[in-house]
């Protein structure tokens, strides 16, 4: 075989014949003009050339579907698993402190957002129905929280001009409401159709849909279904009717515009929103052809400006607030966190007839030419005493010009309305004159002006002064409350025990901590801070017939439908009847032809002492009938320095005292406030010897007894010179007060009309 190297071309392979001309084989092994790959026999596609080249081919369009349906899935799964559910915003969960009336009436709001939620089984299910039927009639039997073709559909509306468009299911609105917020846009709407997905398969329907009445808006700045009754109807969601129902449901949709109140021209549009409303529920089977007939619209009431804190209402929130913290119900903080729903135990027509008693009596009399009147506060409280309800308060003139309540405030001195007080210690503690004597409203004391008060030890150095610095000379107990003398109580007082007597006070229901309530014989002429609302309670005691139970401003709590439990109220017999009878007996006197007659016109029987702070800084009125006691104080007060002043030339007067516009004010509020009830009459038991024209039975009796008409200055001892002390030392000099009410001394209340 030769070496040399071949010099022709090899044979092809596939077996084809060499093409025409014997053209040599590409260097790829390709015939000339012959489509790498394609097989034998079929014919090649012609090459796209001009405009179709920019067109793509169903292959690749295909694929870039397939691709983009991949990516847009993935996109979703990511988005599912990165998206959380997050906290619920801060608008959302705002809400109110609500405080009601007895009746239910709203008192007053505490909060920004006007929001009470409620429980769904609270809502009836007429009104739910119609909510369902205004917004998504199919939320119970459809499991997709979102509604895709409303989406879309919304979706092209707002594109093509049609106007911005929800296409939400409750779920997907709830979401927006609770979680997200109201901004329109794409980012906003994607997670709110992924949160609500999520939630859908976390909550159940009952809880989303709950959630969605308590945060959807109304209109009338009320958020929630709850808000939305008292709103429009003035009335509590558990009783709203079918008509009512429906139309709260029609101001989903156009809150503002269908309030047919404040936009009159739109009613046509909103009784065609509510018909659409009612024919869904009876499309969907939620109310029959037959109630649908005879179903009318309901006008909604008159829109009412914002409930916030002026006049009363202020100082009664002040009120229940302290009330609340200071029983441990709620502190301040918990209270803060808002929703909470106070009925209290005021009584609205009671406490409208104080207002009205206070501004007829005090306030009208005020003129902006006196000096003195713009000084002029007025404090009052109102107690039932068989239940210890508070039934009115009277904080002020107004809780945004003055802050502090006159009614709870304790830093004026109560004056002579604390005398009944000392009586009834000395009938509990069966106590004596220091010359044996037993004190009933009839034993005798020497009412001599600025009469030195004498102890056991002798002088005691307090020498009050009487009102006008009138001399009584011997006179009883019952005249010496009916004129409010204040030698007559201070000394008293000293037989009986400063002590015992503070003792009997706090017993009554004062305070212990009271300011100045202090074991001394000026304590019988009101030198104590006790407030208004304190000495209610206390005078609400002795009507009572001597139980006490701490007075009671608060009925109930609740918070998203769960009642708070609330201490049960208990009485004792702080007491004895006889005592607290026999304080009344004497009271009556101090109406009928004492101090206190202007509280006549009250109409039906009815008892009180008047009394008066130092240098006239407050006047007073304390009283009651059986079925209602009720303080009145008028104080003086500069407003700017916020500095006690007395009430001199004020209301037109030269002094302001109790037995005046106090007992006026007092006399006008309780005829109205009982004025449709049956007058009730005094059952009393008094203590032996009380009853008048028993002195001479009295005296006889007593150990150590005296002539009535001497006086009862001590005489214990049977060698002791006349007119001296058990001690033997001479007594003080008539008239000399060695005690003295000036300022810086142990000072009672200055006579001043009513002592």
């Amino acid at each position: 075989m030769s070496d040399e190297p071949q010099s022709w071309a090899p044979r092809d392979s596939s077996g084809a014949g060499a093409s025409p001309g014997n053209e040599r084989p590409t260097a790829s092994g390709e015939q000339p003009g012959k489509r790498p790959g394609k097989k034998p026999g079929k014919k090649a596609r012609p090459r796209r050339t001009g405009w179709r080249r920019a067109i793509p081919t169903w292959r690749m369009t295909l694929g870039t579907l397939l691709g983009l349906v991949v990516l847009l899935g993935a996109g979703i799964f990511a988005a599912y698993r990165l998206v959380d559910i997050p906290a619920a915003n801060a608008s959302a969960t705002a809400q109110s402190n609500v405080y009601l009336y007895s009746d239910g009436s709203v008192i007053a709001r505490d909060g920004d957002v006007n929001r009470e939620k409620v429980k769904l089984s609270q809502v009836p299910p007429t009104v739910q129905h119609a909510v369902l039927a205004a917004e998504d009639r199919d939320f119970y039997t459809d499991d997709r929280a979102v509604d895709v073709k409303a989406m879309l559909r919304a979706g092209w509306n707002t594109v093509t001009g049609k106007g911005k468009q929800g296409g939400s299911t409750i779920t997907q609105q709830y979401v927006k409401n609770y979680y997200l917020g109201q901004e329109r846009t794409v980012l906003r709407k994607a997670k709110e159709a992924i949160i609500a997905v999520k939630l859908n398969r976390e909550e159940t329907k009952d809880q989303i849909f709950e959630g969605y009445l308590n945060t959807s808006y109304f209109g009338r700045n009320a958020y929630g279904i709850q808000a939305a009754a008292q709103a429009y109807y003035g009335k509590n969601v558990e009783e709203l009717t079918t008509a009512e129902g429906a139309y709260l449901a029609s101001l989903l949709n156009a809150p503002s515009a269908y309030d047919v109140v404040a936009h009159p021209d739109n009613r046509p549009a909103a009784q065609r929103r509510w018909n659409y409303v009612l024919n869904g529920m009876v499309k969907e089977h939620w109310l029959t052809a037959a109630e649908r007939a005879t179903t009318r619209f309901p006008t909604p009431g008159e829109a009412k400006p914002s409930n916030g804190l002026s006049g009363q209402r202020g100082y009664i929130v002040q009120a229940v607030e302290d009330y609340l913290n200071r029983r441990g119900i709620l502190d301040a903080k918990t209270l803060a966190t808002g929703g909470y729903r106070i009925t209290t135990t005021l009584d609205k027509a009671k406490q409208d007839a104080f207002v009205k008693a206070v501004t007829d009596n005090v306030m009208s009399k005020t003129s902006s030419d006196r000096a003195a009147d713009r000084n002029v506060r007025v404090g009052g409280a109102s107690i039932v005493p068989e239940t210890g309800k508070v039934v009115a308060l009277y904080g002020g003139i107004d809780y945004t010009k003055q802050y502090v309540s006159n009614a709870t405030r304790r830093d004026y001195q109560v004056g002579s309305v604390f005398k009944p007080f000392v009586l009834t210690s000395a009938v509990v503690n069966d106590s004596t004159t220091q010359d044996g004597r037993r004190i009933t409203p009839n034993t005798v004391y020497d009412g001599t002006n600025k009469r030195t008060v004498v102890g056991v030890q002798g002088s005691t150095d307090y020498a009050p002064a009487n009102e006008d610095d009138v001399d009584y000379g011997d006179i009883t107990v019952r005249i010496a409350t009916d004129k409010s003398v204040n030698s007559v109580y201070a000394q008293m007082a000293q037989d009986v025990g400063p002590a015992k007597v503070r003792e009997t006070a706090i017993a009554l229901g004062i305070p212990a901590d009271t300011p100045d309530l202090t074991a001394a014989p000026s304590i019988a002429l009101g030198t104590a801070n006790a407030s208004v609302l304190d000495m209610a309670e206390a005078y609400a005691t002795l009507a009572d017939h001597g139980r006490h139970g701490r007075y009671v401003l608060v009925e109930k709590v609740t918070k998203d439908g769960a009642e708070i439990e609330l201490p049960e109220r208990t009485t004792e017999q702080a007491v004895s009847r006889e005592a607290a009878d026999t304080t009344t007996a004497v009271l009556r006197s101090v109406v009928e032809g004492g101090t206190g007659t202007a509280a006549q016109t009250v109409g039906r029987p009815a008892v009180g002492k008047t009394g008066t702070a130092e240098e006239d800084r407050a006047a007073w009125f304390a009283g009651y009938t059986p079925d209602l006691a009720s303080v009145v104080a008028v104080m003086g007060q500069n407003p700017d320095t916020g500095a006690q002043t007395p009430l001199y030339g004020a209301l037109g007067l030269p002094r302001v005292n109790g037995g005046g516009v106090p007992a006026e004010t007092w006399a006008a509020y309780t005829e109205a406030a009982l004025r449709s009830s049956p007058v009730q009459e005094f059952d009393l038991q008094t203590a032996p010897g009380s009853d008048e024209g028993d002195e001479l039975l009295v005296d006889e009796n007593a150990d150590g007894g005296t002539d009535p008409s001497s006086s009862s200055a001590p005489d214990t001892s049977p060698d002791a010179t006349p007119g001296t002390t058990p001690d033997g030392s001479a007594p003080p000099t008539p008239g000399t007060n060695t005690g003295g009410t000036d300022e810086g001394s142990v000072s009672a209340p200055d006579g001043d009309g009513d002592g």
